[in-house]
């Protein structure tokens, strides 16, 4: 049962983010199939930089990845069935994790579904594109250090990132 929660919760977080990325992308592709501006062009560099650096160093490097991949390592320690069941959304900090966590995970969802909701009624393209191609950078750098997190929690003797647990 451990084994497969791990697994479950790696991939589910992995297709939760992945299906944002690749519904993005095309929007992102749609976007560069237009004869963009000088201004929309250095506006598409900025922003993708921006993005990287706020969404997937600050947001996924320093924070996210290292709390979800101690959170999938300590479902494999300690099994439980709802845990395991609901693994993706354990890992996340939905629930089964300290005040703070759960907040900022159901604050941080809330926030990217009203964003969405604005992109799709009042942004358009190429705009909206230009915008989605820095999040899915971000997003992707996202993925990839989600997984090299996740591999130093199982391989590493000093992974000393916190879970973020209920306190008792």
């Amino acid at each position: 049962m451990k084994l497969i929660g791990a697994i479950w919760g790696t991939i589910g977080v992995t297709y939760l983010i992945g299906k944002s990325i690749t519904t993005l992308s095309g929007y992102a592709k749609e976007a560069l199939d237009y004869e963009l501006s000088t201004f929309q062009w250095v506006f598409l560099i900025l922003y993708s930089i921006f993005m990287l650096v706020c969404e997937g160093y600050r947001g996924f490097q320093k924070k996210f990845c290292p709390r979800t991949a101690a959170r999938v390592k300590y479902l494999y320690d300690n099994p439980r069935p709802l845990h395991v069941i609901l693994a993706p959304f354990f890992c996340m900090g939905y629930f089964h994790a300290d005040k703070k966590t759960k907040i900022i995970a159901i604050s941080i969802s809330l926030l990217i579904l009203g964003v969405i909701f604005l992109m799709r009624n009042y942004c358009p393209q190429p705009w909206r594109g230009i915008i989605d191609v820095g999040v899915v950078l971000g997003l992707s750098y996202g993925i990839i250090c989600f997984w090299v997190f996740v591999f130093l929690a199982f391989t590493s003797k000093n992974f000393n990132h916190s879970p973020h647990l209920p306190k008792k």
